[in-house]
């Protein structure tokens, strides 16, 4: 007989997180807004006039991704796009006033889900997971920095040799 083996704390930590993103969907939907959109109109709401390229590369999606995204944002009046004064070639995308509206209700589903997501925690327990997310991300993205400079001293080396 074999010993059922438990989750292991990547698989729980991607589950948490893909229920969560799963609930803020709904709430985000119920006014009309579809995943993804909500990044996008919240860096706007940062920065606004932003290139699609930017974005993509601030959410860490594709380029393609984020201009079908902002296809839609335009057809629902959330933004629009520009071209740049400097740069015909290259648009800017600014958020509407539908679009600032509309800001106030992510932020506010974001607050219900995290709300709902930490319930039965107290200040403490919140305080101390933020902080071990903190250290997660920290070690993680340290990997994937290290990850990216040996490649780039492969490349360099590989063009040494040529």
């Amino acid at each position: 007989m074999t010993k059922e083996r438990k989750p292991a704390i990547l698989y729980r930590l991607q589950s948490a997180a893909r229920l969560g993103r799963t609930s803020l969907a709904t709430r985000l939907l119920e006014h009309g807004l579809y995943a993804g959109q909500d990044a996008i109109m919240l860096q706007l709401a940062a920065e606004d006039g932003l290139p699609p390229g930017i974005l993509a590369q601030r959410l860490g999606v594709r380029p393609p991704t984020v201009t079908k995204t902002i296809a839609r944002l335009q057809s629902q009046g959330f933004v629009t796009k520009q071209a740049s004064e400097k740069d015909q070639r290259q648009a800017h995308v600014f958020l509407t006033e539908s679009g600032r509206d509309v800001i106030k209700t992510i932020e506010k589903s974001i607050r219900k889900t995290e709300k709902e997501a930490l319930r039965g925690l107290d200040k403490k327990e919140r305080k101390t997971f933020l902080k071990l997310l903190n250290r997660l991300e920290i070690n993680l993205s340290a990997r994937e920095l290290a990850r990216h400079a040996d490649g780039a001293d492969e490349t360099a080396d590989e063009e040494d040799v040529a």
